[in-house]
This record gives structure tokens, C-alpha cells and sequence, in this order.
């Protein structure tokens, strides 16, 4: 399968495979147990799942590339000036795990001069995989897929994780619900993989870390769509925390239009 990956060493692509390997047991052991919860310093929930599979992520790695950087949600950053950085999210969707729902997964990207160049979605519980990587067909379980058509706001399809993430910029939401088909909310990555299957349009959101949307850019820019920051400008290991995703790249004119000035 890696074959097809023109611009990633298929030794990387072989590595962000076996860290699904190794991250989807863990996750699966612990799904639907009760867990002690943690709350971080953001509020955002943690369990004994997400630090031990970013754990064992990390321990793949530093075996087969020493010299490779690693940055995750968990436990910071280390030789974060390589050329080469792993971006690692162990569970993203804490919130869905601990409360039992299947809509949470495992996200992977390989960063090359702080660029995102290979990414995976994967979902553990559903079974789920999407792969991404600079230069080829996204692909979901081993088939290619596309994002859909979709030229205005108002045959959109429109989903957020959290309706909270806008509390600062009631507008923006506003904006966004009044001129789209429908809104949704909820599913944490699992939404950006939607974008790129063809079943979501748009996704808008804030507050999010490097390790929520790296991984996703190579996904949606090899389904046929775009995801920028909410200026349009390309997201890399130095970008903020507000990303728009768009399965239709003409969207994001206008969806740039009404975060402009947020």
C-alpha cells in the first residue's frame, strides 16, 4: 500500500501504520470501562487510555527513528527542531470516549520542516482508517475517496465538536448556521474524515492544538478539499488554534468571508 505514496518514504508511511497497531488495542481495552478522569489545566477530561497509547507511540517511534521529533497532546515535545516531528493526539475525543460513544480516534501526522506531509485518522472502535500523504489519493480502509461538490454555504452541510467553542464569537456561529443547509455538532475528527468521504461540507472551529488538525491536512488536500486557519493561510506546526475545513475548496471564500473578522 505504500507504494502509491510518491512524496513520503514508504518507511514513514510503514511506521504511522504500526502506530494504529499499537494504539488500538489500548484504546479498545479501555473502552466502555470505568476510568479514573482527570481534569487538565484547559478542562478537557484525560484517562489512563490516552497516556498510555501516546506512550507506546512514542516508544515505536524513538525505536525506529531516534532521531525523529515527537510532539503529543500528553506528554509535550521532544527534539521538536528535527526535520522530521511526529504530531500525535492518542484519543481525540475524550469527551465521547468516557462517556461511552464510539466516535473518537487516534490521530497521526508526520511533519517535515514544520509542513504536515502524511496524516491518519483512526478510529478504533468503528474500524475507521484514513490516510493522507502529500502528493497522493486519500484513502479510507484502503480505497480512495473524495470530498463532494458543494459551491454555496447554503447547500452545505455544517458540523462543529462543540457549539461552546464560539461562545467568544456568538457572531461567527450565527453567521455560519443562518446561511448553511444544516448544522451539526459533535464528532470530534471524525467529522474532518466525513469532509473527506463526502457526507460533510464544513467544519469550523477554535481552540484546538497542533496535534487536532495536522494530521488532517494531507486527508482533506488528497480527498479534494482545503483546510487553512480561519484567515486562509496553510496550517503548519506554527499555526493558531482556529481551523476551517472545506470538502469544496469555492466554500471557502465565503466561509473566509464571515470569520474575517473574528
Amino acid at each position: 500500500m505504500a507504494d502509491h505514496i510518491s512524496s513520503v518514504p514508504g518507511e514513514f508511511f510503514d511506521l504511522a501504520r504500526r502506530l494504529t497497531e499499537v494504539s488500538r488495542p489500548i484504546l479498545r481495552r479501555y473502552y466502555r470501562r470505568k476510568l479514573d478522569i482527570i481534569d487538565k489545566a484547559d478542562e478537557s477530561p484525560v484517562t489512563k487510555a490516552d497516556r498510555e497509547c501516546e506512550a507506546a507511540m512514542r516508544d515505536a517511534i524513538g525505536k525506529a527513528f531516534p532521531d525523529h521529533g515527537i510532539i503529543g497532546e500528553e506528554f509535550g515535545a521532544e527534539r521538536a527542531d528535527a526535520e522530521h516531528v511526529w504530531v500525535l493526539d492518542p484519543l481525540d475525543g475524550t469527551r465521547a470516549f468516557i462517556t461511552g460513544r464510539p466516535l473518537f480516534g487516534t490521530l497521526i501526522a508526520l511533519t517535515r520542516a514544520q509542513a504536515p506531509i502524511l496524516g491518519v485518522i483512526d478510529m478504533p472502535i468503528l474500524g475507521d482508517q484514513w490516510l493522507g500523504a502529500k502528493g497522493a489519493a486519500t484513502t479510507l480502509n484502503g480505497e480512495p475517496v473524495k470530498s463532494r461538490p458543494c459551491a454555496s454555504l447554503a447547500d452545505a452541510y455544517f458540523s462543529s465538536a462543540l457549539p461552546q467553542m464560539f461562545r467568544d464569537h456568538p457572531k461567527v456561529l450565527d453567521g455560519l448556521q443562518s446561511r448553511v443547509k444544516s448544522t451539526t455538532f459533535g464528532g470530534d475528527c471524525y467529522q474532518y474524515g466525513m469532509v473527506a468521504t463526502g457526507f460533510i461540507d464544513l467544519v469550523v472551529e477554535r481552540n484546538l492544538g497542533i496535534y487536532d488538525y495536522l494530521s488532517l491536512v494531507p486527508i482533506l488536500e488528497g480527498a479534494g478539499g482545503a483546510i487553512t486557519d480561519w484567515h486562509g493561510k496553510p496550517l503548519t506546526a506554527k499555526s493558531g488554534d482556529r481551523v476551517v475545513a472545506a470538502g469544496d475548496r469555492r466554500l471557502l471564500d465565503q466561509v473566509l468571508a464571515i470569520l474575517g473578522n473574528a
